[in-house]
């Protein structure tokens, strides 16, 4: 199996899944889920999903909306399989991708020494 065919299955689960959770997935613990990125197996059996909730700060209610959507994979994949032409849709495995957060907490850092940088040089 190619690592290009991988690749293009993983865009396509990711711009399903945006949609499903977009259309289907009410519940308010999961704030603003994002599907940030998926990587998908050579053999197209399984899929690690990335995953932000956008107004979800803390690490209790991030580990929550994880849980509701760990909980939710069966029916998400079964409306995968509506949408993809596949013989069978890889099985989903959510993860929390750290990236954005992380990214947020070094341009504040940034910020910080700029502006002590400033008061140093007055």
């Amino acid at each position: 199996m190619s690592q290009a065919r991988a690749s293009r299955v993983a865009d396509q689960i990711q711009r399903e899944l945006a949609l499903i959770f977009q259309r289907e997935m009410k519940d308010p613990r999961l704030g603003l889920a994002t599907v940030s990125a998926v990587e998908v197996s050579s053999d197209l059996q399984n899929a690690k999903v990335f995953m932000t909730f956008l107004g979800k700060d803390e690490q209790e209610e991030i580990d929550e909306a994880l849980e509701v959507v760990r909980g939710a994979a069966g029916f998400l994949r079964s409306q995968l399989a509506k949408e993809i032409r596949m013989r069978s849709v890889p099985s989903l495995r959510f993860f929390y991708d750290k990236s954005i957060q992380e990214g947020q907490r070094m341009s504040s850092l940034i910020d910080e020494a700029v502006s002590a940088d400033k008061k140093n040089n007055s």
